[in-house]
């Protein structure tokens, strides 16, 4: 009897294999990290070819670590990094291009292009999404009118587009021989070419972009028990498994929380940091830099709707610190290296690598570190790596608050980065609110179980749980991070920097009043958060100092008494 799910994660920086049993309960797992291209500066590509050896490896490699066969799978479900971009010949496999990765910034021309002529605010009504390098309409086009023979290609039906997602699918179910091409919605969702009150490609902006349509994959539920086909005999697995389920990253992992209920949010922090309101089947319009989009559609229920802050760079700035500054060897040495200094040292970084996205939308930005002086050392660097994380996740949480008009009780987070404790302490202060792992740092495993390798039996009885995932699996208890008394040294004086850098040549978007449904919301998320603390605080982990109470908004650069190092850096 099959009593086993897998789950396909294929991420920006690995794929993994993960395999669950009936109670959740993690029984194996492999996981494959792939190579960064960077041909040139903005650009960023992965080779589709090495994507689909490593899930291919990691797939049998986690069956071998639990002693099982393919036939123990009863099911398997996909979640992949969203807008990556991969278009392949479907005669032969092969891609035309290198796979072009969400964080690529040459498509800045095109999205230009598109605000000018005022075809971006048709594609903020109908996509939910500004014109922007981050998602996938501009990267076809630009392989289209870019690489030689592509443009034909597609005209005669010889030139398959998809997200990783429809990739790792295509190649699972025949590839050449008959493979799937489909996507979910919360993938086709990332591309500016699907509506989302239809949910389907719209011809008008495909006509934007030049795209045509039959180079596009059929868009399916997210979780559904047929749609997604079955893994083929031939191909790694030697064994017809059904596939039920795909779900984009961040939408995945959103589910993996338990964010069932409009107002429930969630944080990630992994590459980049994605902060996903539920705002239920009603579509909500940013007024403040937002992008609107699909949390998730189970089976033939109505899709449902979120919110979402997308950060470019975070969790990837510490892999900077590790790859091209080499001050540390794995990431867990960025907590050691900045806990070696009791503050920034009036240095404040902007990891602008791939411009700037929520609430900005800046892909002409590029990352800064002001405020040095000869007094600086790594360990400074260490610290101020950790706090723009932090500072570019209140930026989106406040922008989030006014055009929802729900204000976080807590914070829920998931990720690499969360086991990184005084980042952890650093965010809880910035914000103001408990940040809390919920069910542990583990709870990746928890998203990827979810994320449809089950099908719909998983998911139901996870939503029936007492608890948040205590029907599928203790996970440990969450270690939440509370503000703590008063302020860390040279936390007040970033928020005002970073303020500072927004206002100038980086402008922050106009305030509005918040949309209807933000009473609705703030309902389900509980009472509005005080003007001061209303939380019984532990000790913050860093007992030299603290954080004052949370106000609306970025206060006023101002001086601060200081131990030592520069005051906070001037605005041009």
């Amino acid at each position: 009897m099959a009593d086993f799910v897998g789950a396909v994660d294929q991420g920006t920086t690995s794929t993994r294999f993960m395999i669950f049993d009936h109670s959740g309960n993690e029984v194996a797992k492999h996981q494959l990290e792939h190579a960064q291209i960077l041909p040139r500066s903005g650009w960023v590509e992965h080779d589709p070819v090495e994507i689909w050896e490593r899930t291919n490896s990691v797939m049998q490699n986690a069956l071998r670590h639990g002693n099982l066969s393919p036939e123990d799978l009863a099911a398997i479900g996909i979640t992949n990094q969203r807008e990556t971009t991969v278009v392949w010949d479907p005669r032969n496999g092969r891609p035309y291009y290198n796979a072009i990765v969400w964080q690529d910034t040459r498509t800045d021309s095109i999205a230009a292009a598109l605000d000018r002529s005022g075809q971006g605010d048709v594609i903020r009504r109908k996509a939910g999404l500004p014109p922007a390098t981050y998602f996938s309409g501009g990267k076809i086009q630009w392989i289209l009118e870019n690489v030689d023979g592509v443009r034909e290609a597609a005209e005669q039906g010889h030139a398959l587009f998809g997200n990783t997602d429809a990739w790792v699918l295509w190649n699972l179910t025949g590839g050449p021989d008959g493979g799937v091409h489909a996507t979910d919605v919360t993938n086709a969702s990332r591309t500016m070419l699907m509506d989302l009150e239809t949910l389907d490609w719209d011809d008008e902006l495909l006509g934007f972009f030049n795209i045509p349509r039959q180079m596009l994959p059929a868009i399916n539920p997210s979780s559904h028990r047929e749609a997604f086909g079955v893994t083929r005999t031939s191909r790694p697995l030697r064994a017809a498994i059904p596939i039920t389920g795909v779900l984009g990253d961040q939408q995945a992992a959103t589910v993996g929380q338990v964010c069932y209920a409009p107002g429930e949010a969630k944080n990630t922090y992994g590459t980049g940091n994605f902060l996903v309101l539920n705002t239920g089947t009603e579509l909500v319009r940013s007024q403040h830099g937002l992008l609107t989009t699909v949390a998730y559609q189970f089976g033939d229920s109505p899709a449902i709707y979120a919110l979402e802050g997308s950060i470019a760079v975070t969790g990837s700035a510490v892999q900077w610190l590790r790859d091209q500054m080499k001050i540390i060897n794995d990431a867990a040495e960025s907590e050691t290296l900045a806990r070696t200094v009791e503050d920034n040292g009036g240095m404040y970084f902007v990891p602008a690598f791939s411009g700037l996205f929520a609430p900005y939308w800046r892909s002409d930005a590029r990352g800064a570190i002001v405020g040095l002086a000869r007094y600086n050392d790594n360990g400074h660097l260490a610290r101020a790596t950790l706090e723009s994380i932090c500072y570019q996740s209140r930026d989106v949480v406040e922008a989030m608050e006014q055009d929802s008009g729900v204000h976080l009780d807590v914070l829920k987070v998931d990720g690499g980065v969360t086991a990184n404790d005084l980042c952890m302490q650093i965010q809880a202060d910035v914000l103001g609110v408990p940040v809390s792992p919920s069910g542990g740092r583990r709870d990746h495993r928890a998203r990827r179980r979810l994320c449809g390798g089950s099908g719909h039996r998983l998911l139901a009885r996870h939503r029936r749980a007492a608890h948040p995932l205590a029907g599928v699996q203790a996970l440990g208890a969450p270690v939440v991070r509370r503000p703590a008394r008063g302020r860390i040294r040279g936390l007040e004086e970033g928020r005002g920097a970073h303020a500072r850098l927004g206002q100038g040549r980086i402008a922050r978007r106009r305030q509005a009043p918040p949309v209807n449904v933000g009473r609705r919301l703030s309902a389900s998320c509980g009472p509005r958060h005080p003007a001061g603390p209303a939380f019984p605080w532990t000790a913050a982990s860093d007992r030299r100092t603290a954080f004052p109470p949370r106000r609306t908004a970025h206060p006023p650069l101002r001086a601060a008494p200081r131990r030592c190092g520069p005051g906070p850096p001037r605005s041009a």
